[in-house]
């Protein structure tokens, strides 16, 4: 668009809510990655906490869950563990960003 060029009607106020819509959810997800959540997997025997850019953070294995005899059970339960964990982190990410989109229907979100 040529400078100083006004666009016609309300074109103009259109862009501009887009614009200020699109730095609104930049900000959301700039704060979406500060949020943790925790999760764990056999009765707490097994914890992990993912923050909002999808990193897992702490991992905490009770000892009496270590058997060498059983090495699957526990890898078992680090991935269920690590996969609710991930999943909650992007249901929270999900809702924080339809909030700031007031209920438009963005794909994505």
């Amino acid at each position: 668009m040529a400078k100083g060029m006004k666009l016609p009607g309300n074109i103009g106020d259109i862009m501009k809510q887009a614009q200020q819509l699109q730095d609104e959810l930049k900000k959301a997800q700039e704060e979406a990655k500060k949020m943790t959540v925790e999760a764990s997997a056999g009765g707490g025997m097994v914890k992990v906490v993912v923050n909002g850019s999808l990193e897992i953070v702490s991992l905490e294995i009770a000892p009496e869950v270590v058997n060498v005899e059983d090495i699957e059970m526990l890898q078992d339960l680090i991935i269920a563990a690590c996969n609710e964990a991930l999943e909650r982190m992007q249901e929270e990410t999900a809702k924080a960003m339809r909030q700031v989109a007031g209920g438009l229907d963005i794909p994505g979100l």
